[in-house]
């Protein structure tokens, strides 16, 4: 693997997090601890970010007012993108960003939560031949970014046309009549989102960063904020070298100079038996587009999303967005065009929405055609805000906060470069020697290197979906979970699902019970 992932599978330091620790570094908070970077946030943005600025030996604390991913960065698609869509419409160092990311994730940071993931677009009479050209055009110049920046071929594959026989073969739910064949790409798939989340916080608190949820920031300036324990209800300022704000599409809450269009993409989930138990995703141009597709994501728990909507986001945003029924409508007709029997409503296990933080930009009407682009913006106040981007993306983006941040508040050379493109994330091991370790291969696709310990833990009533009671009690010791919600929801994903919730409410209540921890 080119740039492999060393035989250490963690940061220095105990990356654990738990109710102990929460509870130890919220009272040296309290206390008037000096911090040079107050990290507000605890998605995929925040969590970069504090791992980019302890990693450079900056005393860094990150403050989350929910739980760790649980805001946008749990509704995504699990996909590391290449950038094939930015290319399309012009933005070719969005695209170059987005496949360097990408190549970073898969052969060095997180070989262990990333697979390479096949996107077949079956071709059907009349009109195969030109699409299938408009197609393999797309693909084949995403595969000239993956050489680019040096992804090899044994970590994505290059893309190609392929017969009838093996597009039915990788996409067995797609009706046979009229298929001439297909065109197959390749890009990166996330294991799980949330887990991406939580693995980027748990190496950041490795190198000393306190991560500590359920603290609000009721206001911030750029040199402090005014902080809420949300379990005692205490309130205390707190004083930083840099405040970054890196709350999504709630950033205006906090800095009123930010400007965002949120828009919602919204994913149907279903049983992956409905598309054969295939292991591709299945790629439906959106009737009228060339650039917008719907696609199935093979998922954990024997789940496939159908994905994904781009719509304005109109009016407040809540902390859980709803998916609208035309959007699920969308999804339904567009996915239905290619399948031998169609989906109906009644096929749905459950759906999710998200809401992306784009910036606004006066010569788009539509949020799909707004840039993916990051930005870090100074408020009046000193507030650092980091905004826009994507999940493929964070690493970049935390790069260039705390390199803002260090410019603006920091004498030079007193703080270090970024480093986070060489630092592996916990639990990653090199993607070729991934079955050599000894536990089982779900346990390896979720914790990686870590899978033996969490197999190691004490045995208890499993939840459901296969999960079992050394995965909720890892969530609880080693990964912060303090509330049931937050182990079904986002430490395992089997709230996605209101039956798999409803079934493993109990076996999450005995986890903490065995874990001596009282579940807030």
């Amino acid at each position: 693997m080119t740039g492999g992932v060393g035989p250490v599978p963690h940061a220095p330091g105990s990356s654990a997090l738990h109710a102990r620790r929460r509870a130890r570094e919220l009272s040296a908070l309290a206390d008037h601890a000096d911090i040079d970077i107050l990290v507000i946030g605890g998605g995929i943005t925040g969590a970069g970010l504090a791992l980019d600025a302890a990693s450079r030996g900056l005393r860094t604390v990150l403050i989350e007012r929910h739980d760790l991913a649980s805001g946008t960065s749990r509704w995504s698609s699990k996909l590391v993108h290449g950038g094939l869509r930015y290319l399309a419409s012009g933005q070719f160092g969005i695209a170059r960003e987005s496949a360097s990311e990408r190549h970073l994730l898969m052969t060095r940071i997180a070989p262990h939560l990333t697979r390479p993931m096949a996107q077949v677009v079956p071709l059907y009479a009349p009109g195969h031949m030109t699409r299938g050209a408009y197609v393999g055009l797309g693909y084949g110049l995403g595969d000239g970014l993956r050489r680019l920046v040096g992804t090899p071929d044994a970590v994505l594959h290059a893309p190609g046309p392929i017969g009838r026989d093996e597009t039915l073969r990788l996409a067995p739910a797609v009706r046979a009549d009229g298929l001439r064949g297909g065109m197959r790409g390749w890009d990166g798939q996330l294991i799980d989102d949330a887990r991406l989340v939580v693995a980027v916080a748990r190496t950041a608190a490795g190198y000393g960063a306190s991560v500590l949820t359920r603290v609000e920031a009721v206001a911030a300036t750029g040199d402090g904020a005014r902080l809420r324990d949300a379990v005692s209800g205490e309130e205390f300022d707190v004083r930083a070298r840099a405040v970054v704000n890196a709350t999504g599409v709630w950033a205006g809450g906090l800095d009123p100079d930010v400007h965002l269009r949120p828009s919602r993409g919204t994913h149907l989930v279903v049983d992956s038996a409905v598309f054969g138990g295939s292991r591709a995703s299945l790629t439906v141009p959106v009737p009228g587009s060339n650039s917008r597709f719907v696609f199935t994501v093979p998922a954990p728990h024997g789940r496939t999303y159908i994905g994904l909507t781009d719509v304005p986001a109109e009016g407040d945003l809540p902390d859980v967005p709803v998916p609208a029924d035309s959007e699920v409508d969308l999804l339904l007709d567009v996915v239905n065009t290619v399948l031998a029997v169609p989906l109906g409503r009644s096929d749905l296990s459950g759906a999710f929405a998200g809401l992306r933080p784009l910036l606004t930009d006066e010569r788009h009407d539509q949020t799909s055609d707004l840039s993916r682009r990051h930005a870090i913006l100074e408020s009046s106040t000193g507030l650092l805000s980091v905004v826009g981007g994507k999940l493929t993306t964070y690493r970049r983006m935390a790069q260039d906060g705390i390199d803002a941040a260090v410019r603006l508040r920091f004498d030079a050379g007193e703080a270090p470069a970024s480093r986070t493109t060489t630092l592996p994330l916990v639990g990653a091991w090199p993607r070729e020697r991934l079955d050599s370790i000894h536990a089982a291969p779900r346990l390896v696709r979720r914790y990686g290197a870590e899978a033996p310990f969490v197999a190691r833990l004490a045995d208890g009533p499993a939840a459901a979906r296969g999960v079992t009671a050394q995965e909720l009690r890892w969530g609880i010791v080693a990964e912060g979970a303090l509330t049931v919600e937050d182990l079904l929801d986002r430490r395992t994903r089997l709230g996605l699902v209101a039956a798999d919730r409803d079934e493993s409410t109990d076996a999450a209540l005995d986890a903490f019970a065995r874990a001596g921890v009282d579940p807030l």
